[in-house]
């Protein structure tokens, strides 16, 4: 099929999806709570008669939209996010995840018919922590797919084949006993003490940790008054690594640590894995080379990720373990900014950010026909997808 056409397709729906993406934007929601942003793509896939389930894997927020021309082929999922960050809303740019994978559906909608295969519109809440992607696993809902892909805004590089990180949330609490700080300390349990002792651990563990391992927190309770002994206390913590079994054996040196620092105060602690662990991101070269080749024919250069760059985590790393998958980048500023932050948010609204996701949409639609048509290219894709990791 020709592939101008489908880039036609989306020059003409360019400003309702502008449209879109702005509502987003104006309206962020917090993980498991974007009511707005899913019922609004609903809509739309409902308008251009795809097939909608709202509220599937047990979640209210989640979609899977099919197009009713299923043929003999591949299945390609197109993956939208669309929660928000706290305080700074849009901070990740996911009003224009979820309106480039929204536009590349309905401009391939559109030619359905002419295409093999399922075309598949997957909303998944939640990405910025609580893991959306791992419910619908869970509930069988990636089983049929051969292919999922979605595009991700970064600065200013258009980027593909980078990692991502396998991450785990734990919270730890320290329950201690008030005393008069001053009159009778010694009738006290310092549950914050607890909470320092932990972060004096972690800090000393990180000499002697892989270079690519990552563990910062912070203290959500600290106590009431500094004339009172601290009675709780409680921290959060994210511990990343490249390797999913290294990211595991750091959780349980980090619960060694609470647990010694328990014993020094006398606090009891507790130790508690937060949500859906995401796993490390499993890249699929020969993917990311088709999508290379679609972004190189709209006249967007591939950069190399910055020298000492880190790496994020995302639950499209769980999903890239189930099927092969991408998870490009496309920048959406002309100047360096930082992710997470109201730079970034202000990038993800600018009319340069919108432009950009515009070429997000067109590579989506692209790379997806790519898979739905050449036999070859999904022989391929698979076969490196079974590779020992």
């Amino acid at each position: 099929m020709n592939k101008d056409k489908v880039c036609s397709a989306i020059d003409k729906m360019k400003e309702k999806l502008f449209s879109v993406s702005k509502e987003i934007w104006e309206n962020p929601e917090l993980n498991f709570k974007e009511f707005k942003a899913s019922k609004l793509l609903s809509d739309h896939l409902i308008e251009a008669g795809f097939d909608v389930e709202y509220g599937i894997a047990s979640l209210e927020t989640a979609i899977r939209a099919v197009h009713p021309e299923v043929n003999d082929g591949p299945t390609v999922a197109i993956i939208a996010e669309y929660d928000a960050l706290p305080e700074m809303g849009h901070g990740c740019g996911h009003n224009l995840i979820a309106t480039a994978a929204l536009g590349a559906s309905l401009a391939l909608g559109k030619f359905k018919k002419h295409l093999p295969g399922k075309l598949i519109f997957m909303g998944t809440p939640a990405e910025e922590g609580g893991g959306g992607k791992i419910y619908m696993i869970r509930h069988g809902l990636f089983e049929d797919v051969d292919a999922a892909m979605m595009f991700h805004p970064s600065a200013i590089r258009n980027i593909v084949g980078r990692g991502g990180l396998a991450v785990t949330e734990v919270k730890i609490e320290f329950k201690g006993r008030t005393a008069h700080a001053s009159s009778q300390p010694e009738k006290g349990i310092n549950a914050l003490d607890g909470i320092i002792q932990t972060f004096n651990g972690i800090s000393a563990l990180r000499q002697h940790i892989s270079s690519d391992a990552r563990i910062h927190g912070i203290i959500t309770h600290g106590g009431v008054k500094p004339n009172i002994v601290p009675d709780y206390a409680a921290a959060e913590f994210y511990i990343r690594a490249l390797k999913d079994s290294y990211c595991k054996e750091l959780v349980k040196k980090v619960e060694n640590i609470a647990k010694g620092a328990a014993l020094i105060t006398g606090a009891e602690m507790t130790f508690q894995i937060v949500g859906n662990p995401y796993r490390s991101r499993k890249v699929n070269k020969v993917l990311g080379q088709a999508w290379v080749e679609n972004l190189k024919s709209l006249g967007l250069p591939i950069h190399e990720s910055p020298k000492g760059s880190g790496l994020g985590s995302s639950d499209i790393g769980n999903v890239s373990h189930e099927v092969p998958t991408i998870h490009p980048y496309i920048g959406i500023s002309e100047k360096e900014i930082n992710a997470h932050s109201t730079d970034f948010a202000k990038a993800a609204i600018s009319d340069y950010g919108q432009n950009q996701m515009i070429f997000a949409a067109k590579a989506l639609a692209m790379t997806a026909i790519d898979v739905l048509t050449n036999p070859e290219l999904v022989s391929k894709m698979r076969e490196e997808f079974k590779q020992e990791e």
